[in-house]
Order: C-alpha cells, then structure tokens, then sequence
C-alpha cells in the first residue's frame, strides 16, 4: 500500500527530465522525488520501440522498489513508445507522459503556422499521430528532429556554437514559413529555450510542456489523497545507469542546485544499485 509520504519516480533517458523536475518542485514544494536518468543508454531517440520498452520497464520496476507512489515519464519518445505498454505492465500504479503541446499551440497560434521540435522516435510513434490527429487538422505543423541537440544538452552546452547551429538549421526555415508558435517535443529542449527565443525573436511563442505535466501530477496526487502530508520541504534522489559525476555537475546548470548522485547498473534487463 502506498503512503502520500512516498516519492513521486521520475524518468528520462538522460537529464531532459530535470526540466519537468524543475516544473514540479515549483508547484509542489512539499513532494519527495527520485530522478532516474538512463545516460548509459541516451539518447532514445533512434533506438527502437522495443528496446524503449525493455528499458522502461526496468526504470519502473526500479522506481517501485524505491517506494514510488506514482512515476512520471519525463521523456516523449519513452511515453511515445512505452507509456501503454507500461500502464499494461503495471495497472496498480499511475503513470503521467509527455505529450506533444500541439493542442494549446493550435489554440494559441495567429497564423496557422507551428514549429515542432522532437526525436525521430516521437514523430514515429503512434501517440503523435493521434495529438495531430485530434488537434492538428486546423494547423499547418512544421516538424525538425534536431540531430545532435540532446547530445549538447547532455554536455551542458546550451549555447554554445555548436548548439546554435543545431538550432538554427532546424528554426530558420520554419521562420521562413511564418510559424509563429513553437511546440517542444522533447523534455530536454526547454533546457536551451533562451537560446531559441534569442533565434526566433519576440514574436514567436515557445512552448514548454513541463509546468502543464507538473499540474497534471497535482491533480493526480490530490484526487487520490497522496499529497505528501510531512510538510517537509522539497528532497530528491539522483541515480544515473552511467558516472555520476556527470549529471553531479550538470545540476547546478539545469536545476540551479547541487545534489547527491548515485550509480546503477543495468544487468540482464534489470537495474541495480
């Protein structure tokens, strides 16, 4: 049985998931957290829905041992590839995605012209197909997977040259075409959204989808009474299946605070400490 006082697991396959961390400890500041980021594997992107599967379910099953109350899959090609299949997986336990903000940039957009940036998984898998399906019919969608871009995050480059390029090859053409809203399909992205505006200009919206995740994760905490009831202030545990030291010094960049990082390993499908 699960107590309001346990974690809330949070998944990505590397550090773009502190972006819906971020969001999250903003709007419940009492909530405990456990991090897991998948770097032996980053990025997902090109590997197969499989493979993400297999990968997924060992991050889970991990985060249960842990005691998670519910686990956020802060990474859109796993929700894209893995989020059904783990609500199959394990149907006593919530699950909350990433989801292409395709709906409130057709809501939002002037000229009917929208950016979207996201892995070559993403764009493949069947749950971008039905947001487009279901809220792209009125839009004209301009789509960029940004090769190399999760790559720069993962070194801390958020604005350098080389990050620049990345964006610039895949937004000045959009620009080109009017757009005048860009959607973020991938939890790393938000990470170099100064950088983007600085390309894109004031007049084109950019959005992030991690505060609407973090407010759907309140809700599902409140509606089944498991907001944690402690008072205590906002705590995380990192994990990393690659060296810590690497996501160590990435979180004063991304989270604006240090923190404890420790290794797993995975072996035969499973995660270990």
């Amino acid at each position: 049985m699960k107590s309001s006082n346990d974690p809330i697991g949070v998944f990505d396959s590397g550090v773009g998931g502190l972006s819906v961390l971020r969001a999250m400890r903003e709007q419940m500041p009492n909530e405990s957290m456990i991090y897991f980021g998948d770097q032996f594997h980053v990025p997902y992107g090109l590997r197969s829905m499989k493979e993400i599967q297999k990968f997924s379910e060992g991050i889970t099953r991990f985060l249960l041992e842990q005691n998670s109350k519910l686990i956020v899959v802060a990474c859109n090609t796993a929700s894209a590839a893995a989020l059904k299949y783990l609500r199959g997986r394990f149907p006593d336990i919530s699950f909350v995605g990433m989801e292409p903000a395709v709906k409130p940039a057709a809501e939002i957009t002037k000229t009917g012209k929208v950016g979207v940036l996201a892995t070559p998984a993403t764009f493949q898998g069947a749950l971008y197909a039905s947001v487009v399906e279901r809220f792209g019919a009125e839009v004209e969608l301009f789509q960029h997977t940004c090769p190399g871009l999760v790559g720069q995050i993962e070194k801390g480059e958020l604005d350098s040259n080389a990050t620049r390029l990345i964006l610039e090859d895949a937004l000045l053409p959009m620009l080109k075409k009017k757009i005048d809203t860009i959607v973020l399909g991938c939890t790393h992205y938000p990470f170099v959204i100064p950088l983007i505006e600085q390309i894109v200009g004031e007049n084109v919206r950019v959005i992030d989808p991690a505060p609407s995740v973090a407010r759907q994760v309140n809700r599902l905490l409140e509606a089944g009474e498991k907001t944690n009831q402690m008072g205590e202030s906002f705590r995380v545990r990192f994990f990393t299946s690659a060296d810590p030291a690497s996501m160590k010094s990435l979180l004063p960049l991304l989270m604006g605070n240090d923190g404890e990082v420790s290794a797993v390993m995975w072996k035969s499908n499973q995660v270990t400490l």
